[in-house]
Protein backbone atom coordinates (compact mmCIF):
# COMPACT_ATOMS: atom_id res chain seq x y z
CA UNK A 1 0.00 0.00 0.00
CA UNK A 2 1.27 3.52 -1.25
CA UNK A 3 1.96 6.08 1.76
CA UNK A 4 0.15 9.21 1.79
CA UNK A 5 1.57 12.40 3.34
CA UNK A 6 -1.18 15.04 4.76
CA UNK A 7 1.06 17.82 4.98
CA UNK A 8 -0.85 20.25 7.55
CA UNK A 9 0.46 20.79 11.35
CA UNK A 10 -2.82 22.50 11.66
CA UNK A 11 -4.80 20.26 14.23
CA UNK A 12 -8.37 21.47 12.84
CA UNK A 13 -7.52 21.03 8.89
CA UNK A 14 -5.88 17.53 9.69
CA UNK A 15 -9.08 15.90 11.32
CA UNK A 16 -11.40 17.64 8.69
CA UNK A 17 -9.06 16.30 5.70
CA UNK A 18 -8.30 12.77 7.72
CA UNK A 19 -12.75 12.24 7.44
CA UNK A 20 -12.47 12.81 3.46
CA UNK A 21 -9.55 10.63 3.19
CA UNK A 22 -11.45 7.79 5.11
CA UNK A 23 -11.27 4.29 3.54
CA UNK A 24 -8.74 5.57 0.44
CA UNK A 25 -5.96 2.81 -0.52
CA UNK A 26 -3.24 4.85 1.28
CA UNK A 27 -1.49 3.90 4.74
CA UNK A 28 -1.62 8.31 5.60
CA UNK A 29 1.18 9.77 7.34
CA UNK A 30 0.85 12.99 9.25
CA UNK A 31 3.84 15.31 10.21
CA UNK A 32 4.42 14.04 13.38
CA UNK A 33 4.84 10.79 11.51
CA UNK A 34 7.61 12.20 9.49
CA UNK A 35 10.66 13.55 10.44
CA UNK A 36 10.41 16.73 8.42
CA UNK A 37 11.36 20.05 10.02
CA UNK A 38 9.52 23.19 10.19
CA UNK A 39 6.61 24.67 8.66
CA UNK A 40 6.82 26.04 4.87
CA UNK A 41 6.42 29.62 4.53
CA UNK A 42 3.52 30.42 2.28
CA UNK A 43 5.74 33.19 0.02
CA UNK A 44 3.36 32.77 -3.21
CA UNK A 45 0.36 35.28 -4.46
CA UNK A 46 -2.06 33.25 -4.82
CA UNK A 47 -4.23 29.61 -2.55
CA UNK A 48 -2.87 27.27 -5.78
CA UNK A 49 0.79 28.54 -5.42
CA UNK A 50 0.78 28.07 -1.34
CA UNK A 51 -1.09 24.63 -1.88
CA UNK A 52 1.39 23.16 -4.09
CA UNK A 53 4.77 25.16 -2.74
CA UNK A 54 3.53 23.18 0.81
CA UNK A 55 2.83 19.74 -1.08
CA UNK A 56 6.14 19.72 -3.02
CA UNK A 57 8.82 20.84 -0.29
CA UNK A 58 7.12 18.12 2.03
CA UNK A 59 6.77 15.66 -1.23
CA UNK A 60 11.00 16.36 -1.76
CA UNK A 61 11.50 16.51 2.08
CA UNK A 62 10.50 12.49 2.88
CA UNK A 63 10.12 11.12 -0.81
CA UNK A 64 6.53 10.49 -0.31
CA UNK A 65 3.60 10.95 -1.89
CA UNK A 66 1.93 14.44 -0.26
CA UNK A 67 -1.33 15.85 -0.07
CA UNK A 68 -1.61 19.95 1.38
CA UNK A 69 -4.15 22.62 1.07
CA UNK A 70 -4.23 26.42 1.46
CA UNK A 71 -7.78 28.39 2.31
CA UNK A 72 -8.43 32.11 2.34
CA UNK A 73 -11.36 33.88 3.13
CA UNK A 74 -12.46 36.65 0.97
CA UNK A 75 -14.69 38.92 2.18
CA UNK A 76 -16.44 41.34 -0.53
CA UNK A 77 -16.38 44.71 0.90
CA UNK A 78 -12.81 44.22 1.58
CA UNK A 79 -11.90 43.58 -2.12
CA UNK A 80 -11.65 40.20 -1.01
CA UNK A 81 -9.41 40.18 1.46
CA UNK A 82 -7.99 38.74 3.72
CA UNK A 83 -7.78 36.32 0.95
CA UNK A 84 -4.52 34.18 0.31
CA UNK A 85 -3.31 36.34 3.46
CA UNK A 86 -5.95 34.89 5.88
CA UNK A 87 -3.52 32.65 7.93
CA UNK A 88 -1.62 35.83 8.57
CA UNK A 89 -4.17 38.39 8.64
CA UNK A 90 -3.69 39.09 12.20
CA UNK A 91 -0.58 37.81 14.86
CA UNK A 92 -1.60 35.59 17.14
CA UNK A 93 -4.91 32.92 17.73
CA UNK A 94 -7.73 32.37 16.06
CA UNK A 95 -10.00 34.56 18.02
CA UNK A 96 -7.29 37.51 17.60
CA UNK A 97 -8.10 36.94 14.05
CA UNK A 98 -11.83 36.81 14.25
CA UNK A 99 -12.01 39.88 16.36
CA UNK A 100 -9.98 42.22 14.06
CA UNK A 101 -12.62 40.85 10.70
CA UNK A 102 -15.40 42.03 13.24
CA UNK A 103 -13.86 45.06 13.96
CA UNK A 104 -13.27 46.07 10.29
CA UNK A 105 -16.95 45.31 9.44
CA UNK A 106 -18.62 46.65 12.67
CA UNK A 107 -19.85 49.37 10.33
CA UNK A 108 -20.72 47.04 7.40
CA UNK A 109 -24.92 46.56 6.96
CA UNK A 110 -25.84 43.20 7.19
CA UNK A 111 -26.89 42.47 3.93
CA UNK A 112 -23.25 43.84 2.53
CA UNK A 113 -21.22 40.97 4.59
CA UNK A 114 -21.35 38.59 1.86
CA UNK A 115 -17.99 36.51 1.74
CA UNK A 116 -16.78 33.26 0.46
CA UNK A 117 -14.24 30.52 1.29
CA UNK A 118 -12.06 29.05 -1.12
CA UNK A 119 -9.33 26.06 -0.94
CA UNK A 120 -6.97 24.41 -3.06
CA UNK A 121 -5.85 20.88 -2.30
CA UNK A 122 -2.50 19.87 -4.26
CA UNK A 123 -0.94 16.36 -4.41
CA UNK A 124 2.35 16.21 -5.64
CA UNK A 125 4.51 12.93 -6.53
CA UNK A 126 8.12 13.42 -6.00
CA UNK A 127 8.49 9.85 -8.21
CA UNK A 128 6.96 11.58 -11.11
CA UNK A 129 7.07 15.40 -10.24
CA UNK A 130 3.33 15.53 -11.12
CA UNK A 131 1.74 17.89 -9.52
CA UNK A 132 -2.45 17.83 -8.97
CA UNK A 133 -4.72 20.41 -8.24
CA UNK A 134 -8.55 20.77 -6.67
CA UNK A 135 -10.45 23.33 -5.94
CA UNK A 136 -13.78 24.00 -3.29
CA UNK A 137 -15.37 26.83 -2.17
CA UNK A 138 -18.44 27.87 0.02
CA UNK A 139 -20.55 31.08 0.06
CA UNK A 140 -22.21 32.82 2.59
CA UNK A 141 -21.42 35.52 5.11
CA UNK A 142 -19.64 36.92 8.25
CA UNK A 143 -22.08 37.07 10.88
CA UNK A 144 -21.64 40.40 13.83
CA UNK A 145 -20.78 37.65 17.15
CA UNK A 146 -19.30 33.65 17.18
CA UNK A 147 -21.78 31.23 17.06
CA UNK A 148 -20.85 27.19 17.17
CA UNK A 149 -17.12 25.80 18.59
CA UNK A 150 -16.58 22.66 16.36
CA UNK A 151 -14.30 24.22 14.24
CA UNK A 152 -11.36 26.56 13.95
CA UNK A 153 -10.49 29.83 11.99
CA UNK A 154 -13.30 32.23 11.10
CA UNK A 155 -15.76 29.60 11.29
CA UNK A 156 -17.49 30.71 14.17
CA UNK A 157 -18.39 33.94 12.09
CA UNK A 158 -19.09 32.52 8.91
CA UNK A 159 -22.94 31.64 8.11
CA UNK A 160 -22.73 29.18 5.18
CA UNK A 161 -25.86 29.98 2.84
CA UNK A 162 -26.59 26.10 2.43
CA UNK A 163 -26.11 25.37 5.90
CA UNK A 164 -28.23 27.78 7.41
CA UNK A 165 -25.87 27.47 10.22
CA UNK A 166 -22.20 28.68 11.03
CA UNK A 167 -19.18 26.12 9.53
CA UNK A 168 -18.77 25.82 13.47
CA UNK A 169 -22.56 24.76 14.43
CA UNK A 170 -21.92 21.77 12.72
CA UNK A 171 -19.87 18.49 13.06
CA UNK A 172 -17.17 17.61 10.82
CA UNK A 173 -18.93 15.49 8.50
CA UNK A 174 -21.92 17.53 7.84
CA UNK A 175 -18.72 20.51 7.19
CA UNK A 176 -17.17 18.46 4.62
CA UNK A 177 -20.70 18.28 2.70
CA UNK A 178 -20.52 21.78 1.92
CA UNK A 179 -17.41 23.61 3.06
CA UNK A 180 -14.80 25.04 0.40
CA UNK A 181 -12.24 22.34 2.17
CA UNK A 182 -14.59 19.61 2.15
CA UNK A 183 -15.74 20.05 -1.52
CA UNK A 184 -11.58 20.56 -2.71
CA UNK A 185 -10.47 17.64 -0.56
CA UNK A 186 -12.97 14.91 -2.67
CA UNK A 187 -12.33 16.24 -5.86
CA UNK A 188 -8.40 15.82 -4.61
CA UNK A 189 -9.76 12.26 -3.16
CA UNK A 190 -11.06 11.48 -6.57
CA UNK A 191 -7.28 12.50 -8.58
CA UNK A 192 -5.53 10.25 -5.84
CA UNK A 193 -7.80 7.04 -6.56
CA UNK A 194 -7.80 7.63 -10.30
CA UNK A 195 -3.83 8.31 -10.81
CA UNK A 196 -2.25 7.26 -7.51
CA UNK A 197 -2.86 3.94 -6.22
Amino acid sequence: MRELLVATSNKGKLAEILEVLRGVPFQILTLADVNVGGDVEETEATLEGNAILKARTYGVRTGKLTIAEDTGLEVDVLGGGPGVKTARYAEGSDDDRNQKLLRELQDVPNEKRTARFCTVAAIYDPTADVVRTAEGECRGKILREYRGNKSFGFGPLFFSDELGQTLSEVETDVRNSVSHRGRALKKARDILLAEFV
